[in-house]
């Protein structure tokens, strides 16, 4: 994919090497075909931290931006995020099911499990936050 998944922002601070962007939603998000999957697109207004800025110098608190992410790193999260603790949810739910003939034993195996991923995403959460980045575009950079 070499489309870029973006939405316009304000700066809200920044520190330490840090942007921290306000994306408000606008009505271009219901035409998004990854809409019902954005977590931009769950609220009127969400804050993306963005590292690795190389000119963070010129950005000013209340500068308007754009922030983006490739469609490929758009997909990997969602993946991440939805695709693998779907399908761990449906093969420990039938594993134990098939395994025990238990229903309420194996819908809590599933919801331990489930549980595990998210503690393995939340420690694993800086080696993501260096592989899954947004960035800032520069070119369309508007002073308020």
């Amino acid at each position: 994919m070499s489309t870029r998944v973006s939405h316009s922002g304000i700066v809200d601070s920044i520190s330490n090497g840090c942007v921290r962007v306000r994306i408000q939603q606008t009505s271009s998000c219901a035409a998004c075909h990854v809409a019902s999957h954005c977590n931009a697109a769950d609220s009127k207004e969400k804050v993306v931290d963005v590292y690795d800025v190389s000119n963070i110098n010129s950005l000013k608190p209340g500068d308007i931006v754009v922030v983006y992410t490739s469609g490929k790193m758009a997909s990997r999260a969602l993946l991440m995020g939805f695709g693998i603790p779907f399908l761990i949810l449906v093969s420990v739910l039938t594993g134990v099911l098939w395994f025990t003939g238990n229903e309420g034993a194996s819908a809590i195996a599933a919801l331990f499990a489930l549980g595990l991923y998210y503690l393995v995403l939340y420690f694993c959460r800086d080696c993501i936050k260096q592989n899954i980045s947004f960035h800032i575009d520069y070119s369309n950079q508007l002073k308020q």
